[in-house]
């Protein structure tokens, strides 16, 4: 699963896509290492984990193990290809090359459906987080903090790359050092034996909050059912595929950006939910509140005489709002580059004066809108309903991505291109195991004992067929076969003049 430098040969010439052209460089090495950090720590890890916790207790760790697994092979995946050819379609770009046309929509569409809801997903988790504070509660509803909060990120979108860029680097600076900082505070609890209990409810931090209770307190079944949502959590990471296309130097900057953001996102992520699972038992754990809150708000914890419960707070609207920016970021750049092939329509290939592909921004966020309806008519399971169907989004571009760079490297076995100096080590049969992976999880969720969980499978699975198989005959006649000849030609004259 490791990569490797094999030497500085260049790999062969590759395809130019059209959905490429016009866009700002604007994007440094600290902004794309950021990017892939910031993007993937938001609603999962800061509110959905807590009911997962709840439900399946300390072996929730165990899932979030073998979902990072697979996610580091599908970013290592991601990774060589970019290294082969930066793209701003990304992994769209890259099923067009290596699978075709239809890979290609499936792959744009699969992105699309994902961070439509996780728009929805995140901006009901901000709503949630804002009703924290009992004066906001009071003076407005759940559904217009939603919005509120999908209004802004619209407006960071629009303005152009380098105010994108620069603030989610510094939103990732926040959520990285507020996770560092809790796991300190998380283990100074651990060492000292803090009393964390509280009215009805007795606890103290320490390992026995998971021998008490034993490993798999709820069965074995939990893990599994819950793999959608810690799946979920992982999403994001392939958002530095994306970014390579508006990055100065992308082959030399992403093989190390890949590598950090592997290691540092799944140390986060296993290392937070065990501390979490040794702080208190995880049934003491609710949905609908962050587990850092209900930890911090247990010691009553101050800084300055703030409550630290309320900085938290303020970290975790900082978070979502993170994953909500890059979401619309990635979005908008992906419908352009199909809208260029004519797999979308083609009004979403259209660029403001900031070079910014703002009709295809704009459409998300209009599907995004949705969710505030969501909020108005199911405000206390709005977040689940749409997590799952995120999800079965994630889990199909993952898909795509590990389908793609297996044909890539089978291509390269036979003589047809040569594989770049950054790659994913057993390749293709990583790749088909992944694969395994993902394809277990939809159908043990299918056929498992949550009817809740097996409705998105029985739903979902089928709706986005239907949809993929209409949507294409509909647009198959549309395709521009010659976009890519034309954008290659020109891209020679450049090197050439």
């Amino acid at each position: 699963m490791s990569t490797t430098d094999v030497g500085d040969a260049a790999p062969s010439s590759p395809t130019v896509d059209a959905g490429d052209a016009g866009y700002a460089k604007g994007l440094h090495n600290r902004h794309i290492q950021m990017i892939g950090i910031g993007g993937a720590i938001g609603s999962g890890l800061f509110l959905g984990s807590a009911s997962r916790l709840h439900d399946t207790g300390p072996s929730l760790v165990l899932s979030y193990i073998a979902c990072g697994i697979v996610a580091m092979i599908v970013v290592l995946a991601l990774g060589e290809m970019v290294v082969h050819r930066p793209s701003s379609g990304a992994f769209v770009s890259y099923a067009r090359e290596f699978i075709g046309e239809k890979g290609a929509f499936a792959a744009g569409w699969l992105h699309f459906v994902n961070w439509a809801f996780t728009l929805i997903a995140d901006a009901t988790a901000m709503a949630i987080f804002l009703s924290f504070w009992s004066p906001v509660r009071d003076a407005l509803p759940q559904w217009a903090l939603a919005a509120i909060g999908l209004g802004v990120v619209i407006v960071i979108n629009l303005i152009g790359v380098k105010l994108f860029g620069e603030l989610e680097f510094w939103f990732a600076i926040i959520k990285v050092g507020a996770i560092v900082s809790f796991m300190l505070v998380a283990i100074y609890f651990i060492v000292t034996g803090t009393d964390l209990g509280t009215d009805g409810q007795s606890a103290t931090a320490g390992f026995h909050n998971i021998t008490d209770s034993g490993f798999f307190p709820n069965g074995f079944a939990p893990v599994v059912v819950v793999s959608t949502g810690v799946i979920f959590s992982y999403a994001a990471m392939e958002l530095i595929g994306v970014a390579a296309g508006e990055t100065e130097n992308p082959e030399k900057v992403m093989p190390g950006v890949v590598r950090s953001v592997i290691w540092r996102i799944l140390l986060f992520y296993v290392g937070t939910m065990l501390l979490l699972c040794i702080l208190l038992p995880t049934n003491q754990y609710v949905a609908d509140v962050s587990p850092f809150v209900t930890v911090l708000d247990r010691v009553g914890f101050h800084l300055g005489g703030v409550h630290m419960a309320d900085i938290m707070q303020v970290v975790l609207i900082t978070a979502v709002a993170s994953s909500m920016n890059s979401g619309l970021y990635s979005t908008g750049r992906v419908l352009r580059s199909m809208a260029m092939a004519g797999t979308a329509p083609r009004y979403l290939g259209k660029m403001n004066g900031n070079k910014v592909p703002y009709a295809a921004i704009l459409t998300t966020a209009g599907f995004g809108a949705v969710g505030v309806l969501i909020n108005f008519f199911f405000p206390s399971k709005a977040f689940e309903i749409v997590l799952e169907i995120a999800s079965l989004g994630i889990i199909g571009v993952w898909s795509t991505i590990l389908i793609s760079h297996a044909l890539m490297v089978r291509k390269a076995g036979r003589g047809e291109m040569r594989r770049p100096h950054f790659v994913l080590h057993f390749a293709p049969w990583i790749n088909y195991l992944a694969l395994a992976f993902l394809a277990a999880v939809i159908l043990l969720i299918a056929f498992g004992d949550d009817p809740d969980a097996a409705k998105s499978a029985y739903i979902g699975v089928p709706g986005l067929l239907i949809l993929f198989v209409g949507g294409w005959f509909l647009v198959r006649g549309n395709i521009d076969a010659e976009a890519f000849d034309e954008a290659e030609a020109e891209a020679d004259e450049e090197q050439w003049t």
